[in-house]
């Protein structure tokens, strides 16, 4: 029984191509070193045969597999990220070293380490050699260098495997993710004991969201109408102003800026906010207080009634907004954007400019399905969109994952990317060195029996600014976050996380880790 971790007992067999070169010597040498490269997302017995028949050509058998950034077989390929697929190799016995390639093709790497062997499965040469073979050919001859071709009379497709049954990793990434960040539970837990205090500036547009249930009672013989018997309606205050629930429940000191309807909606809004104790500056305006109405019958969604002016805000309030911004003291200002007429491209860059100096600005902009766009928020500490507002945003519906977050940092010049990616979790940018193979970091999904996803990422939202705000640590805040979207998903409307939420979703995790690890 044993508690040591993959990445304890395997990492030192992981190593750079210039610590390969070092270890091994010039060319020639005395014990040859034969490679394999691919992408090994999941070592199937065709990826086993051919490593042991490479392993019994040379006395060192070198696994390089392809950084994360430039797997392109789908657009969330790889499914195991790279670290994991690199901690896997290694547990091979008959594997010696295992290298990350940085670049697109291993030819760099081949002119550095200079294996005597390059080992290509027998269906790179079975009807032609492939250009990217030929490359590869040329490389090691340039040296004195000779590729080999693996029988292959036992071929799997690592994509068949996945798409039939994907294997559920999560724990795994996360254990290797923690592993690599030098991060334990025990950090995670003691930030969220520091989110409380910080002091919080929320802004934005306030939605009522209504749930309104019914039975289904028939319908019309003559025309095609549905008859519903009304049961009850709930409501709940969301947009940004849930944002600024959750951060409140988080403990954190909140002030919330948003614009309301002189309606009915109005009192419910600022009643359920002061009960949540968050201080409210609400700018009142001839328009309605946003409304969403769905229709809930038998647990489906039968229908939505939105009532909404998405109107631009007049100066008068523009002005009101600004001044409030500039003179509210706080750690982290969030612009919560629900394109329900605060923000718009005429009036975010002033309210940009309002933001204090020295606050940590995020921005989260809920527009898919209207006129919007992330990149709007330029030069932000933190954003996160989901996938679809990432592609709204870029104009881009083919790119990966990867090289989609990467256009995305790049042109929003944020210092951190949080793309949610719904029931898969999200994936985190972490700087502008792309090509670096800590650019990245991505978590699965650790919600458990999920009943409304709506609404996670403001929790996702709440919780990441703060844990920046607590720990400055970017990994720490993504995985923070994903596991309180997680936790709201298992709620029916907008119910506030707290920290006992989270601290417990930890727990559990912690502990099927170590089961798994015992076992």
């Amino acid at each position: 029984m044993t508690t040591e971790t993959l990445h304890a007992r395997y990492a030192h067999k992981i190593k750079t191509a210039e610590e390969l070169r070092a270890i091994l010597g010039p060319f020639p040498r005395e014990r040859r070193a034969i490679m394999c490269h691919g992408v090994f997302d999941v070592v199937h017995p065709g990826h086993v045969r051919h490593l042991i028949y490479a392993k019994g050509r040379a006395d060192i058998l070198i696994a390089s597999i392809t950084a994360d950034r430039h797997i392109s077989k789908g657009q969330y390929r790889p499914h195991v990220p790279q670290e994991l697929r690199a901690l896997n190799l290694a547990a091979f016995e008959m594997i010696d070293y295992v290298v990350i390639d940085p670049s697109a093709t291993p030819i760099a790497n081949i002119k550095i380490i200079q294996p005597d062997f390059l080992a290509k499965g027998y269906e790179y040469n079975a009807n032609g050699m492939p250009p990217r073979t030929a490359e590869e050919v040329a490389a090691l001859r340039s040296y004195g260098g000779e590729i080999v071709f693996t029988p292959g009379d036992v071929v799997y497709s690592s994509s068949v495997i996945i798409n039939a049954n994907p294997p559920d990793l999560k724990l795994d990434k996360l254990q290797v993710l923690m592993d690599v960040r030098g991060l334990t539970f025990d950090h995670l837990l003691r930030t969220v004991d520091n989110l409380a205090g910080h002091n919080l500036h929320v802004v934005g547009d306030t939605i009522v969201d209504s749930f309104t249930h019914c039975m289904m009672i028939g319908g019309q013989t003559k025309t095609p109408t549905m008859s519903v018997l009304f049961e009850k309606r709930t409501d709940f205050v969301g947009g940004a102003a849930i944002v600024a629930k959750h951060a409140r429940a988080a403990g954190a000191n909140v002030t919330f800026s948003t614009v309301l309807g002189e309606d009915e909606h109005k009192q419910f809004v600022l009643d359920d906010l002061d009960r949540a104790g968050i201080s409210v500056n609400a700018f009142f305006d001839n328009r309605p207080t946003v409304n969403k109405n769905a229709v809930v019958v038998s647990g489906y969604r039968l229908l939505k009634i939105d009532t909404l002016d998405n109107s631009s805000i007049s100066d008068d309030i523009l002005g009101r907004f600004t001044r409030c911004i500039s003179s509210t003291p706080a750690e982290a200002v969030v612009f919560a954007d629900f394109r329900h007429g605060l923000f718009n491209r005429r009036t975010i860059p002033t309210l940009i400019r309002s933001i204090p100096p020295g606050a940590y600005k995020v921005a989260d902009s809920q527009v898919a399905s209207r006129w919007g766009n992330i990149t709007e928020f330029e030069g932000f500490d933190l954003i996160t969109p989901n996938e679809r507002e990432a592609r709204f945003a870029l104009g881009d519906q083919d790119s990966g994952i990867r090289p989609l977050a990467s256009q995305l940092y790049d042109k929003a010049k944020c210092a951190l990317l949080i793309l949610k990616l719904g029931e898969r979790g999200v994936l985190a940018c972490l700087d502008s060195d792309h090509e670096s193979l800590d650019s990245f970091c991505v978590i699965d999904s650790f919600a458990e029996n999920v009943v409304d996803p709506v609404g996670a990422g403001d929790a996702l939202l709440a919780y990441s600014t703060l844990a920046m705000l607590a720990s400055r640590d970017e990994v720490q805040a993504t995985i923070l976050g994903t596991i309180a979207a997680g936790c709201e998903c298992e709620f029916d409307g907008n119910i506030p996380i707290t920290p006992d939420h989270v601290r417990e979703r930890l727990l559990k995790i912690r502990d099927r880790m170590r089961y798994s690890e015992a076992s």
